[in-house]
């Protein structure tokens, strides 16, 4: 099993020895294979986040003390 890095970089999507354009503004539910890329958790979700933003989901856990 290879391990690979997922990185967002100014305006392009890294994911092993791929890049391509970013489809996102901020980089929040960027699409990777039927799996959605969260920058807060460093991971895959499997639904899409509910936040429009990265600013909402901060204001959300501030608000309420977690994810």
């Amino acid at each position: 099993m290879a391990v690979w890095r997922f990185s967002i970089q100014e305006n392009k999507v890294r994911y092993g020895n791929n890049k391509r354009e970013k489809l996102t503004e901020d980089g929040c539910n960027e699409p990777y294979k039927n799996r959605y890329w969260c920058p807060k958790l460093q991971w895959f979700q499997c639904e899409p986040c509910p936040f429009l933003s990265q600013d909402e989901c901060e204001t959300f856990e501030i608000m309420c003390g977690a994810l």
